[in-house]
């Protein structure tokens, strides 16, 4: 698994939240049994004026959000074993990262980290349109932050 990582003056990556941002992609890949080898994730910190600019872009949403997902792979009985995959790329926006950090009473790392993993199960294909499907996506979200041990603290 590889993340190439533009943080756009936003944020100063320590290698010790890459690690745990490419430890999550890996844990979320293989839940999917999936092969990591081979697969890059574009992940972008941007701040809330840019990811309102790229949501009405790409998604003719004019409104800030929190995180983005612009998923590469339509369907994944087509990958061929070997074959380099580019999931697709993760736009976190850190002003929210700060304010949901402080909203939840959390770090800014748990909350930047589980903004990727539910971005990263968007990649792989889940949704939380319908209730079952939030069900779903919420469950392997908390199944990922539990082995990366960054579960919600009450």
């Amino acid at each position: 698994m590889r993340i190439v990582c533009n943080e756009e003056n936003i944020i100063t990556i320590t290698q010790e939240m890459m690690d745990t941002f490419l430890e999550a992609a890996t844990i979320c890949v293989e839940k999917e049994g999936l092969d990591p080898e081979n697969m890059e994730v574009s992940l972008t910190f941007v701040d809330g004026p840019e990811i309102q600019e790229i949501n009405r872009d790409y998604r003719g949403v004019d409104a800030v959000t929190d995180v983005l997902s612009f998923p590469m792979i339509e369907d994944f009985n087509d990958i061929i074993d070997g074959d380099e995959i580019l999931l697709g790329d993760v736009v976190i926006n850190m002003d929210r990262v700060k304010e949901q950090a402080e909203e939840f009473g959390h770090s800014l790392e748990r909350e930047a980290v589980y903004l990727f993993v539910h971005s990263i199960c968007h990649l792989l294909g889940y949704d939380h349109m319908e209730e079952d499907e939030k069900v779903e996506m919420r469950t392997r979200e908390e199944e990922v932050m539990s082995i990366l041990d960054l579960e919600r603290r009450p």
